[in-house]
């Protein structure tokens, strides 16, 4: 039975109720399983939630897509953008530019959401790939971003690499909704990339992620058994042992003499 899809006003009346699940997932194989398994929301590329099939396999998550403020161009780029995604099926918009962008898209009724703590795509700012909010005065400065998407209108906010302790305390004091990816179980959802809950060869797997399956060697098993199959294949063509009776086609008899007869003999 497919299971209604959550609308923001869902996610909102559910807040501080549960913690809901997030992936991040490349493919339809991967929304399929998001599916079948409840997982609450996800995060994906455009492409994929854009593609004809994206729907008929994950009705009931709640998707976000989006582009980094690296990538959009203008703030009127981003808004014909994100009506394009809705259109297509997209549920909320990820915004990593500025509030005055995300107040513009929220004013023209689309679901964004911010992201503090260690945004990549920002990582410059706050020291490259480390935790956010450590100490006192930079923990503060989180409080004061969120609270000001809060204020610009996004639903909610991706809190990453942040200490529990200020993730909790934001939560308790602010009414947006904010999503955990290595910010502790004080939040809304918690938030993984589908790559490395199932191991798939990252070089280093982020300290607030857990794998829970070897999809690496499951490849590299897979691969092994593909070229073995491949070398089978080619010895028995070698020694013409392929193709056997049962993979070639017959004529009838009295058809093959007279096709031979029309040819000549």
């Amino acid at each position: 039975m497919t299971r209604a899809r959550p609308t923001v006003a869902d996610l909102r009346r559910q807040r501080g109720q549960r913690q809901m699940t997030m992936l991040r997932y490349f493919t339809l194989d991967e929304a399929a399983a998001a599916e079948a398994a409840g997982i609450d929301i996800a995060s994906v590329p455009p492409d994929l939630v854009t593609h004809p099939r994206y729907r008929d396999v994950a009705p009931g998550v709640f998707t976000m897509t989006g582009k980094t403020h690296l990538e959009y161009g203008s703030t009127d780029d981003y808004l014909a953008f994100c009506g394009r995604m809705i259109e297509a099926g997209a549920d909320a918009l990820y915004c990593s530019g500025s509030l005055r962008t995300v107040e513009r898209l929220a004013r023209e009724y689309i679901p964004v959401v911010g992201h503090v703590g260690l945004v990549p795509s920002r990582a410059t700012w706050t020291g490259g790939f480390r935790a956010v909010g450590r100490d006192a005065a930079s923990a503060i400065r989180l409080f004061e971003e969120c609270r000001a998407y809060q204020d610009a209108g996004a639903i909610a906010v991706e809190i990453e690499v942040v200490p529990d302790e200020v993730a909790r305390a934001l939560h308790d004091r602010l009414d947006i909704l904010l999503w955990s990816m290595g910010a502790g179980a004080g939040c809304d959802a918690q938030y993984l990339f589908a790559e490395d809950i199932l191991g798939e060869g990252r070089s280093r797997v982020p300290r607030h992620a857990k794998v829970y399956r070897d999809f690496a060697a499951e490849y590299a098993r897979l691969q092994a058994e593909r070229v073995a199959a491949f070398r089978e294949f080619s010895e028995d063509v070698a020694a013409g042992r392929f193709p056997e009776e049962g993979h070639i086609l017959r004529m009838d008899p009295a058809e093959h003499a007279a096709f031979l007869k029309g040819i000549g003999g």
